[in-house]
């Protein structure tokens, strides 16, 4: 459980719905071959970054440059964790199954 954990202490946790919904996305890019596989993680990230920028942009008052500034590199941080989150959760998903 300590995986969960870390997940919760380090991203938000209204944005942790992201995790699986980036891995369908990712799983549809697989069956579809839209993109070669070593790209998938570099579309997953951007993703992921355009809807938690969606996010943090819609939910956050913002009154000035500094928090503008913050947003963005919330939505960038927090874009790259989920993104890395949800490949991670798909290499242990293909681990398992060997």
């Amino acid at each position: 459980m300590e995986i969960f954990e870390a997940f919760k202490e380090f991203i938000r946790p209204e944005l942790l719905v992201l995790i699986p919904v980036l891995y369908i996305i990712g799983v549809g890019f697989k069956k579809t071959s839209m993109l070669k596989d070593n790209l998938i993680p570099i579309a997953l990230g951007t993703i992921s970054i355009l809807l938690t920028s969606l996010y943090i942009f819609a939910t956050t008052d913002i009154a000035g440059a500094k928090d503008i500034v913050m947003a963005v590199f919330t939505a960038l941080t927090q874009g790259v964790l989920l993104a890395g989150a949800s490949v991670y959760a798909n290499q242990i998903y293909k681990q398992l199954q060997k």
